[in-house]
């Protein structure tokens, strides 16, 4: 098969790659290695992948109408795997307009050229975001999220409905993928994990909201790789589901994909302390704008889709993110 994999310099997008190389594909991937982290850690993914003779690495920004246009003519893509978008909840309190334009115009240009070019299966990535302030846990893709809580969350249920509506419209196949906090090594600089192990090392505090009183349902990287890898081949077909939040008459579906188990904040901060050696000092502040108390997967229909659940525990996953890390920035 060829492959598309938009946002390839990104953490997930690399990661899935590299998974996917030496398994007869072609696989191309496109990144607009935009400066909102660290150029060099993404030109440093992409160095990573540059031996795997399976694929090709073209720079392309998503809100690029024509260029998109032109990569579908020419590609002719079997399937793509659309995990490309600007992350950020924070982020998008400071600069909302980025978030218009790779997030719901970079989209829609995907979804145009999975309509026009006979795609078989857009899988894309969406967000626990969209559960927003949500009360009932475990988060389940059968909950109504018609209540984000940042400008991030609203557009990636945004791709949600835009992508049932190309499912409807045109036949377009189409799975959603709600990603819970993943980790690990060549993780982003911007999220916690990283954040945290990076002023443990350098001695200096971090700092944690909601006076720690948060949970998350970190997943480690190569359990949601595997999700992503194998969900690939479940394309949703016509008239296999009824009209409800998470299912369709079109070719469409959701899943959550997470560990299905969270952990307390001061816990993983905890694990982060015994993988480096060192004590945080941990500077206590109130909860951010836009931010959530805890995620919590109920990931039950994507084991049932798959066979595949989450093999990594935060102890184990901690670290090898921190071996990683220290490899890396050599400390």
């Amino acid at each position: 098969m060829k492959i598309l994999i938009t946002g390839m310099a990104g953490f997930i997008g690399h990661a899935v790659a590299k998974r996917l190389a030496g398994h007869g594909h072609a696989i191309v991937g496109i990144d607009n290695l935009n400066g909102y982290y660290d150029v060099a850690l993404k030109r440093a993914r992409l160095t990573d992948l540059a031996e795997c003779s399976d694929i090709r690495f073209v720079e392309l920004d998503l809100a690029d109408r024509e260029g998109m246009a032109a990569l579908f003519a020419v590609e002719r893509f079997d399937r793509v795997i659309h995990l490309a978008a600007q992350a950020g909840v924070r982020y998008s309190l400071e600069n909302p307009h980025v978030y218009a334009d790779a997030n719901l115009v970079g989209h829609l240009n995907v979804l145009e050229g999975c309509r026009h070019h006979g795609v078989e299966h857009l899988v894309y990535a969406s967000s626990s975001s969209v559960y927003g302030m949500n009360d009932k846990v475990p988060f389940a893709t059968s909950d109504a999220v018609d209540h984000p809580v940042s400008l991030y969350a609203a557009t990636k249920k945004a791709n949600e409905l835009m992508s049932h509506t190309y499912a409807h419209l045109y036949g377009v196949a189409t799975t959603g993928l709600r990603f819970f906090t993943v980790y690990g090594p060549w993780g982003r600089p911007d999220m916690a994990p990283f954040k945290f192990t990076r002023a443990l090392l350098a001695g200096e505090p971090i700092q944690v909201f909601n006076h720690g009183d948060m949970q998350r349902d970190f997943t480690y990287i190569d359990d949601i790789v595997e999700g992503v890898v194998r969900i690939l081949d479940v394309v949703p077909q016509p008239g296999s589901g009824t009209e409800t939040p998470d299912t369709s008459t079109a070719p469409y579906a959701l899943y959550n994909i997470g560990n299905g188990s969270p952990v307390a904040l001061m816990d993983f901060i905890s694990a982060i302390e015994k993988a480096t050696g060192r004590e945080a000092q941990c500077d206590f502040k109130p909860m951010q704008p836009g931010d959530v108390p805890r995620t919590w997967a109920d990931t039950e229909a994507l084991f049932q889709a798959t066979g595949h659940r989450p093999q990594v525990g935060v102890e184990v996953g901690v670290q090898r993110f921190v071996d990683w890390y220290r490899g890396f920035y050599n400390v």
